[in-house]
């Protein structure tokens, strides 16, 4: 049982406090909360039962707080994590990891000298959707795979989230926001990525947001929005993914594995559940196949109540820091293979999460 002091009350964080206090609240207990607008503290404290700190400064002095759950935005995910690793604690960020990778980096090197866990979203690869991909793959079902398309395209976040500025700056666009789902699923899928190319362009110099509160504001666009890129798996396997927010519609799938054997449709990453599709080579049409194991529902927090079950067992944790690092790494990579236009070899530790 871990005491958890969630940072950060944005959009996402309904969900992990609904989850912290009902489906895994016998690993992990919440503690207390914390917001740049103590208000939103406030109120998160007295509809969830725990308590309102006015800092982080306040709550690392809380002896009960074991780990923290870092949801601010991306900026921040370095200073709050490495200051609650500073302290003691186990931390947890949302994803990316951090913005940079010598951020993670420094990250992950003050966790091991303070002999404490970092984890990192996301975590919706041990749902039953991926992990029932994982074991088909494993058994064998499709053969061997050998290459994999993947594509998260749409217009962007301004028609919807109540602050999308973040998206459009550094540490955003649609491979910072959504690329860690597509990756973290292809890398619990087909093993760690060796080398990426990429092209990553700037759609549109401004946006304009259409959500409330702040309909009608411009946005002055920092970050590429349309990026491709193609991935060279240690395992040989050649994948493909488009990230975009410069696009109205379209009809791809969101991932798909081809092997010796057969294909693969693999569920949205952004989710925990199904459906999973295979289509072998002499099947004539795509079957659907029954989920595995257990979390097809929204399970965000899986990844840290299952750092709270590893650190209890001593074995390693699967949504790991090394893991979210990986994933950052690639993602840095395929942009500075599109403004160097060549190829950039993965340097990140190759990890094993199964």
């Amino acid at each position: 049982m871990l005491g958890i002091g969630v940072v950060g009350i944005g959009n996402i964080g309904k969900i992990y406090l609904d989850n912290l206090t009902g489906m895994f609240s016998d690993r992990l207990k919440l503690v207390g909360v914390a917001d740049a607008a103590f208000d939103r503290a406030e109120k998160a404290a007295a509809d969830y039962g725990a308590r309102a700190f006015g800092s982080l400064g306040d709550m690392l002095c809380d002896g009960e707080i074991d780990a923290v759950l870092n949801l601010t935005p991306p900026a921040f995910h370095h200073e709050v994590a490495l200051a609650a690793v500073g302290s003691g604690r186990h931390v947890y960020n949302e994803k990316p990891l951090c913005e940079r990778r010598e951020q993670a980096e420094e990250l992950l090197k003050a966790a091991r000298e303070k002999g404490v866990r970092v984890g990192g979203a996301p975590d919706t690869f041990l749902g039953a959707g991926i992990r029932t991909c994982a074991k088909l793959i494993d058994d064998g079902l499709i053969g061997r795979p050998v290459a994999a398309t993947a594509f998260m395209m749409g217009r962007g976040p301004e028609s919807w989230h109540p602050s999308p500025e973040f998206f459009y700056k550094a540490g955003g666009g649609p491979m910072f926001d959504m690329g860690p789902y597509y990756l973290t699923a292809l890398v619990s899928l087909l093993g760690p990525v060796a080398r990426v190319s990429g092209s990553a362009q700037k759609g549109f110099k401004t946006r304009i947001i259409t959500s409330r509160p702040l309909y009608g504001k411009v946005v002055d666009v920092e970050v590429p929005t349309h990026v491709a890129c193609v991935l060279d798996f240690a395992s040989g396997a050649v994948g493909t993914l488009i990230t975009s927010f410069d696009v109205c519609s379209h009809s791809l799938p969101r991932i798909e594995i081809y092997g010796t054997e057969g294909s693969m449709q693999v569920p949205d990453p952004n989710t925990f559940g199904g459906p999973v599709r295979v289509r072998l080579a002499a099947d004539d049409d795509w079957r659907q196949v029954p989920l595995l194991g257990n979390h097809a529902e929204n399970s965000r927090g899986l990844g840290l109540a299952d750092m709270a079950l590893a650190i209890g067992e001593g074995r390693p944790h699967r949504a790991s820091g090394e893991l979210a690092f990986h994933v950052l790494d690639i993602m840095h990579g395929i942009h500075d293979a599109s403004a160097g236009g060549r190829y950039y070899t993965v340097k990140s530790e190759r990890v094993e999460n199964r």
